[in-house]
């Protein structure tokens, strides 16, 4: 160091000589300080042209933004007739591994030390450091000026503004699911979408009350206080871009129009719930409402958000993703042990994965999730959750539309006979899915062959009827190309296969080996029917045996296995398979008992008709 005493002796006799850490350079206040106080000669040190280079090359806004302020303080001391140099300290491997714990901070004040100049910073903890070790240090604490701010952009009605360089500015004005767009502004330059990109990026470093969420090449997500800011530059966009969402009401759980049910729910029962919506239908302000409502009950309440844009009261904790990783929040959660936990914007498998970890801990779960439909968001658990323990995860689905609580859906879990089968052999464990208020039985989840099928109880089990059909078929041609073949599904163990009359030996085969090696290649029971057959039949009148709970129609046994469809005179009443015996048995207390019982006592003669 001996080498440099000389010209740092000259130096400090010269006075006026400052040194830039990166905290003033890159939000330009370095350029400010320059250009309103006397200054004679600027050493910039290369730690810092280092630090900014390796920010721009990850794509990070504060590289790009200290890549201009470098060449605004160069034309400011041309301009200004001040002396501009860069000084090299070679970092140690020490320095370059420890970077991110101040190595590089101190490698600018060990600048500052031996070229006897005054440090410069906006960093408070560099500002002491510099102070224990005896260097002459300002502190710029007053941030750059800029034209703009993102907040202007706002009134009391704007729900978010979409900023894109070259492009005119729009803003989406009105509440969640009644609002327009309108258009605030002209073409903003990429200079001045990156001044104001900047000046957010600087406020959200400094503000006790925000910070910044995500900093990836091209795209960096800030929580500037109430605003939630996404800034994306090339190469991730196309053109530099800032949306920017604020929340315009804040709601309480009084203000919802909520059931007397969803209310007692609420508060005495629900512990698994969704919250389901579209983009901008007010899930995130229900769930504030939900959040804070726990609270005043007394109750611990976290959130878990990525990023952290819930406007929620001081007394509710909000995480974020610890290191990058919701799991690892979810194991501090474990043991904080909240008693409610808000998990908004549940997106990947992991995040699911997380919700059910701490619901079946014991922990209460809000999940916010993208759906249009109620049952649209139950159906992301399905294949990442086994199917039996989603009851015990999920117990209550609020839809939310237009600002505004839609269908609520409960779950329970019953082993039973799924709606549209009538053997009591196909008993199966089953979740109905439920209107909560008219406790209307509306969907049913259940495992068929290797799928599991959420089944819409008023289509039956068409639907999944359909699938097993379509395979039926596939795999007959496969086996029969050119075919005429169509299938029926009968039952979950059942199916009629209807070809043409010509090829029903070839298929049946000799002793019936063809037809046996289907039925085991497709694990179910399969009899044979010419094509049109089914439709060409008559009626078949049925003899009735009436019991205590159940009602027998004895069609025949030459219709064993057969799908028929049940009428009371002309009219049909429903469709039903004959078991192997040649008959149909209904509970009475079925919709389609209540059917037949009606008709039996009104005196009408029941037919069966094969379909």
């Amino acid at each position: 160091m001996e080498s440099h005493d000389g010209e740092t002796a000259e130096r400090r006799a010269k006075g006026h000589i400052y040194v830039p850490d990166t905290s003033v350079v890159v939000d330009g206040r370095f350029t400010r300080f320059i250009q309103e106080n006397v200054v004679n000669e600027v050493i910039i040190p290369t730690a810092v042209l280092g630090e900014i280079e390796h920010q721009a090359n990850r794509g990070l806004a504060t590289g790009f933004s200290g890549l201009a302020e470098l060449k605004k303080i160069r034309e400011a001391c041309e301009n200004l007739g001040i002396t501009l140099s860069f000084y090299e300290l070679e970092p140690s491997e020490y320095d370059i591994k420890h970077a991110h714990q101040g190595a590089i901070d101190a490698l600018i004040r060990k600048c500052a030390h031996l070229t006897g100049a005054t440090l410069i910073t906006g960093d408070s903890i560099q500002r002491y450091m510099a102070e224990i070790e005896g260097i002459p240090v300002i502190y710029l604490a007053q941030r750059k000026e800029t034209n703009m701010r993102i907040e202007d952009f706002f009134d009391e009605e704007t729900m978010s503004v979409h900023i894109k360089a070259g492009v005119s500015a729009f803003a989406k004005r009105g509440r969640p699911g009644h609002f327009e767009m309108v258009k605030i502004a002209e073409p903003l330059s990429p200079g001045e979408v990156e001044e104001l990109a900047y000046d957010i990026i600087e406020r959200a470093r400094r503000d006790e009350k925000s910070f910044i969420e995500m900093d990836l090449k091209g795209a960096t997500v800030v929580q500037l206080r109430d605003y939630r800011i996404a800034i994306t530059r090339p190469p991730f966009s196309d053109a530099m871009e800032i949306t920017a969402v604020h929340p315009i009401v804040k709601l309480t759980l009084e203000d919802y129009a909520l059931s007397e049910k969803l209310r007692k729910r609420l508060d005495e029962g629900a512990e698994g719930i969704l919250v389901a919506g579209a983009p901008g239908a007010g899930k995130s302000t229900f769930v504030q409402a939900l959040a804070e409502h726990y609270a005043s009950l007394n109750r611990i309440v976290k959130t878990m958000e990525k990023p952290r844009d819930l406007v929620l009261r001081d007394e509710i904790t909000q995480y974020t993703a610890l290191e990058g990783d919701m799991a690892k929040t979810g194991d501090i959660l474990l043991l904080v042990r909240p008693d409610y936990t808000v998990f908004d914007e549940m997106r990947t498998t992991d995040d699911f994965k997380v919700f059910t970890d701490l619901r079946l801990a014991g922990v209460g779960m809000v999940g916010v999730v993208h759906a249009t439909r109620a049952i649209d968001a139950l159906q992301r658990f399905i294949g990442r959750v086994e199917l039996g323990v989603i009851p015990q995860i999920v117990d209550t689905i609020i839809h939310i539309t237009a600002g505004e609580v839609g269908q609520v859906l409960t779950l329970s879990y019953v082993v039973k006979v799924p709606t549209g089968m009538n053997e009591e052999d196909l008993a199966r464990p089953v979740i109905e899915v439920r209107d909560l208020n008219s406790e209307k039985l509306l969907y049913e989840i259940y495992s068929f062959g290797e799928q599991v099928v959420v089944v819409p109880v008023q289509e039956e089990s068409a639907g999944i009827y359909r699938l097993a059909e379509k395979k039926i078929e596939e795999e007959l041609k496969r086996l029969y190309p050119g075919a005429r073949v169509r299938a029926k599904v009968t039952g979950t163990r059942s199916a009629t296969i209807y070809v043409r009359e010509s090829s029903i030996p070839a298929i049946i085969g000799k002793g019936g080996k063809n037809i046996e090696r289907l039925e085991r290649m497709l694990g179910i029971s399969l009899s044979v029917e010419p094509l049109g057959g089914a439709t060409q039949r008559g009626k078949i009148k049925v003899e009735v045996e009436i019991r205590k709970k159940t009602i027998q129609l004895v069609v025949g046994e030459e219709y064993a296995r057969r799908k028929v469809a049940v009428l009371a005179g002309d009219s049909e009443l429903f469709q039903a398979v004959v078991s192997r015996e040649g008959k149909i048995n209904m509970r009475k207390s079925t919709s389609n008992g209540k059917k037949l019982m009606h008709a039996i006592n009104e005196g009408i003669t029941l037919y069966a008709v094969p379909v």
